[in-house]
């Protein structure tokens, strides 16, 4: 069975990287809530390393997801261009979740591959973009590719939604991409021209939603995976994940045909909490009337 990629691991060389562009540009997007404490760091290390010493992001923005914090101010002086989430809704109406951020940072550029990284990363390095972007830039036959890093123990390890509920769902349901160490990873470069043919699930199940789309539209070995050494991030506490987990666990269910199921989780308290399984639809089918 012909699987995902795992890359090899290349020295990064940025002046290399901007010459491989050849007219191609980069939308480097940070999805962002709250995320105050740490966005700063990364849109100051990326736009230093990638924008001012080499012109290798073309554009970085910052998707503020409705913030309660000073998420945007920290962002906007760091350098990035900041869209508030409500711009994107007054046009298409309003959704949640982080799919739906994800979602409205294709609508909010135009570069012709999109880097994202999740906002609350502790240990981000601008090689990480590089690493990502250059494989697309080599290999027409890429579509997507995904980060795989170490999370240290000590360090409060990380992965639980990964390790428990999605690699195992993969494997049993999907095997074809059960070789991606981390298919909820938020670090991944894709496409612009695969990314607008592909619905996007608007809650945490949005990472493997795309796995799914992309492998079934262009096959698994349109995905690959590099490594970018070790991650830190913020975590959340264990109770926290079960919404999480159960949006992602639907989320495959449903791409492989086992739906209906119900869209709700029975917390052990009683709660009745709703499931966020909506979705938006390709961008590419969208009226060019909507963006005006």
């Amino acid at each position: 069975m012909t699987g995902v990629r795992t890359l090899p691991d290349i020295p990064v060389d940025i002046a290399a990287a901007v010459a491989a562009k050849r007219g191609r540009t980069v939308s480097f997007c940070i999805p962002c809530r709250n995320e105050g404490s740490s966005v700063g760091r990364i849109v100051e290390s990326a736009r230093r390393a990638l924008v001012d010493e080499h012109r290798f992001i073309d554009e970085l923005v910052v998707v503020d997801d409705g913030s309660v914090d000073d998420t945007a101010a920290v962002a906007a002086a760091a350098g990035a261009r900041v869209v508030p989430i409500e711009e994107i809704h007054r046009v298409h109406g309003s959704r949640r979740g982080k799919g739906n951020v994800l979602w409205a940072s294709l609508l909010a550029t135009s570069g012709d591959i999109i880097v994202w990284c999740d906002g609350d990363v502790s240990s981000f390095s601008p090689d990480w973009l590089v690493r990502l972007v250059t494989p697309l830039l080599a290999d027409d036959d890429l579509a997507l590719v995904k980060a795989m890093y170490h999370r240290p123990t000590p360090a409060g390890g990380g992965g639980r939604t990964t390790e428990l509920v999605a690699r195992p769902v993969l494997s049993m349901l999907a095997p074809e991409l059960a070789g991606l160490a981390q298919p909820l990873a938020g670090e991944y470069a894709a496409r612009r021209s695969v990314l607008a043919t592909i619905p996007f699930a608007c809650g945490w199940g949005a990472e493997v939603a795309m796995l799914l789309d992309v492998a079934a539209a262009y096959g698994p070995a349109a995905i690959g995976q590099v490594d970018l050494g070790e991650r830190h991030h913020r975590h959340q506490p264990l109770t926290d994940l079960s919404v999480q987990a159960a949006e992602v666990l639907a989320t495959v269910l449903a791409r492989t045909g086992r739906s209906p199921f119900t869209e709700q989780l029975r917390m052990a308290s009683g709660e009745i909490v709703p499931l966020n399984l909506a979705e938006r639809p390709p961008i590419a089918r969208l009226s060019p009337l909507a963006g005006r």
